[in-house]
């Protein structure tokens, strides 16, 4: 028995000596990990090689593990090449990870989930934290200008507060929106993504492909855009300070005639028709034709700059603490932002404040919760405040102000002509816009079992928003009559309401299944009250008190609902992560369609191969990565406004026994056979990355056909309607996209990338019920819209005196092209001129780090679209009347091929219209962004985690024909009309581009 004992303690001992002996071996080893630029990388993992002890860095990058001295630690973290370092003699041992370019293998979001790049089966664009933050923007869509092949980002203008347009792989539809769905954390919005402050965005994904977007059914008709917002990690609680502060100034502005030059042009106008003498001026001849303001400027060499006197230096500026942390069941990210953005054109700015939480709580090993909640609320003014256009128009010989330097209202004899100065009074314009908002994303995640998951998402969404205005006598709207004002109030409240299962077991190690299955419920309701009233008693009264007012013009109340239910299930299955197929189905039911077609079902497969894992290519010292794609599918639109179906009753007035009275009457025609329009997409792609990672990127070429088409379709007139909403109709995208990276050095302390972006998108009516529709302008084989006008040659010579008569012209006008040839000037003459869709875009970004610099620049590029310059008509009368364009006008002495002579006897020269097409092609530099990141010795002594200072250009320089040779401002324009504007117009509602200077701070404690 004792000799038992004595042998089990021996072994006991033994052990115990073994065991100290092997922890006498480790050390401790403690350091921080950082990225390519210096910053501490919270998350990356630590490994001992060879065995199974690990750690992962606190959001500081710091860490502490323990190892044998001839131990090796292995750095790794999700998008960074792994990093391996020989422990030796070290106790302390900081990393510097590089980016793995490819990405293949980073994490995405998708619908409902997220998944490897390397086995995903649609077409995604990603656009990362990095992207968003090195622009200052007010709106998190303009990050996705450039940045994402497909995508065709729009901005007309710099009105502070006005959105960007967003159009994925062109437009489908005629009537219905063209607009993708933006889903924020799961939730799917329908008051715009405008509120949302872009420095809480961690990624933005595009879904593309119908495999893709069909998840989300009818409303992924046009794509959609994935926005995750940042969140906590486990770890210490860390303060981020993220500021900064520009300048904004106009980069460039309309030219018109100064009062030299508009005294020369009102007297070729009258030299056009006899009434003043040719060859130079004389003091006498100006009498007959100038009234004394005008002889007065003549003789002082006194003009106006109107336009000048409306602009002012602008700024932009945004600042933004942020505290996140967690322990292991609780992590939070909490954010407040303060952003102001001031026009240059006066009365014109933008103000918002957001405040965000996003909490994770582990209830317990199966459930855990969630709630992603935005409260923004921001101020508005100039929403609808467009001075310039009155300014452009003013005469310059007018005096603006009297001798003691108060503000002559009528600064000529012409009494339509008010003094624009009048407009930017305080008080006399008031245009204020203001809206609350609340934005949830409430979840609950059960883990039923190891296999199965249940996941449970409401998301309430609330908007307010009011908008008042007042348009005081003393202004050109008005012109001494009563003071007027309004105020319209919008109420919205939306909810969605997701189940979801998600079951994925692999089977055998070498099969890998996936099955999602979805309940959704989509409920809206809007509600408008508006007041509009005549004879606001005191000025300073505003929109306040309304009922004070002498006369109530306008009164109205008005209410629309919307829901949508819907069901889906998707099936993933890999194969030895080889061979990739994914199948949707998904069904919708929207109340917008009647009982007969209010569900539509759509359908989509997708098929990859990842060619990479084959022998033939596994060990190829060339190809990293390569992987096929081809999907094919079916998606819904049913974006139309409510009621289509229905027919409605209108208001009206008739006499009953000579006394007013009101009724009711039909105003529409409703069409209960309306049914969903249908988009199918054919896509295939490729993903590659070869030389080891240094060159990666994507390849896609798509069709995309879209059947009955909800559009208008006209009526005769002696109906008593314009017309029904129906299907009609056939339209058709093709297009290719290349996304390129590439790591062009990566030497010592220097890194050199680029990024690079092509875009072609081909859009094209296929059918018309009735062939081509000339007053729709829509015509089979032609893009959605185009310029169907008269094409203009140039201007009829001196020479061509005979020719010109033959078309009842003279020399000096507008000589147009006789398209049919009979000798003669009509509609039939008329021409497809062009459209704004343009032949291809791109964007090029490079960036540079050394040691603790950053440098980088973007430049975006449209090429081969038409633009229609409003402004080259609505200020290009040449009749001597109201101030014009600087242009190369016709005179016997300046032959030009431009435009026409001025005429006195024509409010518009004849085919004035003409004049409005223009090559809309333009490259532009839109961002230039320096910066230094501070070492680690100077942070420990001031106490700062981390700590980058920048400065920025934003826009420096527009490269366009327009502005180079006929003096238009930007050429960048929407492809469908909105916010005031029309499609592929620039007129005066669009506020100059302005070029920004920035300089800002990134700040971690």
């Amino acid at each position: 028995m004792k000799q038992k004992l004595y042998t089990y303690l021996s072994v006991l001992f033994f052990a115990l000596l073994t065991i100290s002996s092997g922890y006498a071996q480790n050390v401790q080893i403690s350091g921080t990990v950082y990225d390519e630029t210096g910053q501490p990388l919270p998350g990356a993992t630590i490994l001992v090689k060879g065995t199974a002890t690990g750690t992962t860095s606190d959001l500081d990058g710091k860490y502490t593990i323990s190892s044998p001295p001839d131990g090796t630690l292995i750095f790794s973290f999700i998008g960074y090449n792994p990093t391996e370092i020989v422990v030796g003699n070290q106790s302390v041992i900081d990393a510097n990870l590089t980016p793995d370019l490819s990405d293949l293998e980073e994490v995405v979001v998708v619908g409902y989930g997220t998944a490897k790049k390397s086995q995903l089966t649609g077409a995604i664009s990603s656009v990362g934290s990095k992207e968003i933050q090195e622009l200052p923007i007010t709106d998190a869509r303009q990050a996705l200008q450039g940045r994402a092949a497909g995508v065709d980002v729009t901005q007309a203008g710099s009105k502070p507060g006005s959105a960007p347009q967003v159009r994925i792989r062109g437009r489908r539809s005629f009537n219905a929106s063209n607009e993708p769905l933006y889903v924020v954390d799961g939730i799917p919005t329908v008051g715009g993504i405008g509120d949302i402050n872009p420095q809480d965005i961690t990624s933005m994904e595009v879904l593309k492909d119908a495999s893709s977007t069909a998840i989300y059914g009818s409303r992924g008709a046009n794509g959609v855009v994935l926005i995750t917002t940042k969140r906590g990690n486990v770890g210490k609680t860390v303060v981020s300070l993220d500021s900064y502060y520009g300048i904004n100034e106009e980069l460039g502005r309309i030219d018109v005639f100064n009062g030299p030059e508009f005294a020369e042009y009102k007297r070729e106008s009258r030299r056009a028709v006899g009434t003043y003498p040719e060859g130079p001026a004389t003091p006498e001849a100006d009498l007959n034709i100038f009234e004394p303001v005008e002889i007065e400027s003549i003789g002082l060499g006194r003009s106006t700059d109107y336009v000048a006197g409306l602009m002012r230096r602008g700024s932009i500026q945004s600042h933004q603490i942020g505290v996140s942390g967690g322990s292991e069941k609780t992590t939070f990210f909490i954010s407040g932002n303060y952003f102001k953005d001031v026009g240059i054109v006066q009365n014109q700015d933008f103000t918002r404040y957001t405040f965000r939480i996003n909490l994770d709580h582990q209830l317990n090993k199966k459930i855990k919760i969630g709630t992603s909640t935005l409260v923004t609320y921001s101020e508005r003014n100039g929403e609808n405040f467009n001075p310039i256009g009155g300014a452009l128009a003013e005469n310059p010989l007018g005096k603006p102000y009297d001798d003691d330097g108060n503000l002559i209202f009528l600064p000529t004899q012409d009494g339509l002509r008010t003094n624009p100065f009048a407009e930017v009074v305080p008080g006399a314009q008031v245009d204020e816009t203001f809206r609350t908002r609340i934005f949830n994303s409430i979840f609950l995640n059960w883990e039923i079992t190891k296999d199965l998951s249940y996941r449970f998402v409401i998301g309430p969404d609330f908007n307010f928003r009011r908008n008042g205005r007042f348009t005081g006598s003393q202004t050109n709207a008005r012109r001494g009559a009563d003071p007027t004002g309004s105020v319209n109030e919008q109420t919205q409240f939306n909810y969605t309401v997701e189940n979801i299962l998600t079951y994925q077991k692999t089977f055998g190690g070498d099969h890998n299944l996936k099955v999602d299955v979805l309940q959704s419920f989509q409920k809206d309701r809007w509600e408008e009250t508006s007041i509009n009233v005549l004879g606001i008693p005191a000025p300073s009264q505003l929109y306040h008190r309304l009922g004070d007012a002498s006369q109530i013009t306008g009164a109205n109340t008005n209410l629309v609902e919307w829901s949508l239910l819907s069901y889906m299930a998707r099936v993933n299955y890999g194969f030895k992560g080889k061979y990739l197929v994914t199948g949707t189905v998904r069904a919708d039911g929207s109340s917008r369609f009647g009982d007969k077609n209010k569900y539509g079902v759509f359908p989509s497969v997708a098929v990859a191969w990842n060619m990479d894992q084959e022998a033939f290519l596994k060990n190829s010292s060339i190809v990293d990565q390569l992987k096929m794609r081809v999907s094919y599918g079916a998606i819904g639109n049913q974006a139309i406004s409510p009621y289509q179906t229905q027919a409605l009753l209108g208001r009206t007035s008739y006499a009953w026994d000579n006394t007013a009275a009101f009724g009711y009457r039909p105003v529409s025609i409703g069409n209960p056979d309306l049914r969903w329009e249908t988009s199918t997409t054919f896509n295939v792609g490729a993903d590659f990355s070869i030389l080891n990672n240094r060159i990666f990127g994507s390849l896609e070429y798509y069709i995309t056909t879209t059947s009955d088409l909800l559009a208008p379709q006209p009526l005769p007139n002696s109906t008593g309607f314009g017309g029904f909403t129906t299907n009609i109709g056939e339209t058709q995208n093709r297009g290719i996209e290349l996304s390129l990276s590439t790591l062009n050095i990566e030497k010592g302390d220097f890194l050199w990338q680029t990024d690079f972006i092509f875009t072609r998108n081909r859009e094209e009516i296929l059918s018309l019920p009735n062939g081509d529709d000339i007053a729709a302008g829509r015509f089979i084989g032609q893009p959605l819209t185009v310029f169907f006008d008269y094409k203009k040659l140039g201007i009829w010579q001196t020479e061509e005196k005979d020719e010109a008569a033959v078309y009842s012209d003279v020399p000096g006008t507008i000589k147009i092209q006789d398209t049919n040839g009979d000798g003669r000037i009509n509609a039939d003459d008329r021409v497809i001129l062009g459209s704004t869709v343009p032949d291809f875009s791109l964007g090029l970004t490079n960036r540079f780090n050394y040691k603790n610099f950053d440098l980088s620049f973007f430049i975006f590029g449209r090429f081969g679209s038409m633009i229609n310059s409003e402004f080259h008509t609505n200020f290009n009368y040449l009749a001597g009347r109201y101030n014009n364009l600087d242009v190369d006008y016709w005179t016997p002495t300046n032959p030009t091929n431009l435009y026409p002579r001025p005429n006195q006897d024509q409010e518009f020269p004849k085919y004035n219209t003409s004049l409005r097409y223009y090559d809309g092609t333009f490259v532009k530099v839109r961002n230039i962004n320096v910066g230094y990141t501070f070492g680690k010795n100077v942070l420990e002594k001031i106490g700062l985690t981390s700590l980058r200072l920048y400065s920025s250009i934003q826009n420096p320089f527009i490269f366009s024909e327009y502005r180079r040779v006929h003096k238009g401002i930007d050429p960048e324009v929407f492809m469908d009309g909105e916010q005031g504007v029309g499609a592929g117009v620039v007129n005066a509602n669009i506020t100059p581009p302005t070029v920004q200077f920035t300089f800002g701070i990134n700040a971690k404690f």
